[in-house]
């Protein structure tokens, strides 16, 4: 047995203060005797209990002891009934609690802690549930806008594929890049022009592909991407002209005149007949 755990448990109060069940004060008597520890640690409880005592006695009134003398046949004297405070009665309802039996203010602190630790633990329940509450509902926000916007690309793929006015280019790759492809959706009438990579090669962080309109041998800049915009319509910067559109790596952000020795791919359009 781990006297130190047996001693923590709380044994020796309840024993000492009579909360401890027959069982319990049985075994309790019979390890004091065999563990000296044990009966050493009990008696200065029970001190300590006899020192608490002692300094929150409460010094009996004079009447006491004339109603004991009273009590015993022997009349008190003069003096002793003088001495007597004459007995004032007030309105007030509270009771004090210095005078409380030890054990009651024991468990009035201990319903005190509970009562507060039930306060908590409520509170800190109902913050984590109005936590998960709030997480919810940004999640749901989250979705509702992601499908939003997907609804909306879906639409706009629709709407750029099925348009009369569309013309598709398809995007070849070169001798540097043999397998990049993409098609250009290109709306002459309103100068709108989309983007559908197909196979582009993922760059390094500090490099994008860079879209270009070859008109009358002038290389005009349509934007720049990435290769992760794999299989989505992106739109472009527009343009009413275009020979031929051709696609190159160019540092982040793009350049002011393509790197002809990274042309990825090229495509052709009517207007270059």
């Amino acid at each position: 047995m781990n006297v130190q755990e047996y001693i923590e448990s709380g044994i020796i109060e309840s024993y000492v203060m009579g909360l401890a069940s027959e069982p319990e004060r049985a075994e309790f008597e019979r390890l004091c005797v065999l563990n000296p520890a044990l009966l050493a640690a009990r008696k200065k409880f029970e001190e300590r209990l006899e020192g608490y005592a002692s300094e929150n006695a409460v010094i009996p009134p004079p009447e006491v002891k004339v109603k004991v003398l009273e009590a015993i046949g022997k009349p008190a004297s003069r003096a002793e009934t003088l001495s007597i405070p004459p007995k004032i009665v007030t309105m007030s309802n509270e009771k004090g609690t210095a005078g409380a039996p030890f054990t009651l203010r024991l468990i009035a602190a201990a319903s005190i802690i509970l009562f507060l630790a039930t306060g908590f633990l409520y509170y800190q329940t109902k913050q984590e549930n109005k936590d998960l509450v709030d997480t919810n509902d940004r999640l749901k926000t989250s979705l509702d806008t992601t499908k939003n916007v997907l609804d909306r690309i879906v639409k706009e793929q629709a709407d750029v594929v099925s348009n009369p006015n569309v013309t598709v280019v398809n995007m070849v790759g070169t001798t540097v890049a043999p397998k990049s492809s993409a098609n250009i959706y290109w709306d002459s009438a309103s100068s709108n022009v989309y983007l559908v990579v197909k196979n582009m090669p993922k760059l390094a962080n500090d490099k994008q592909y860079q879209l270009w309109a070859l008109i009358d041998k002038e290389k005009v800049d349509l934007g720049v991407f990435d290769a992760t915009d794999e299989k989505v319509i992106l739109k472009m910067k527009n343009t009413k002209k275009a020979q031929a559109f051709a696609i190159t790596i160019e540092k982040k952000g793009g350049s002011s005149s393509p790197t002809l020795d990274s042309l990825q791919s090229v495509g052709k359009t009517s207007q270059s007949q």
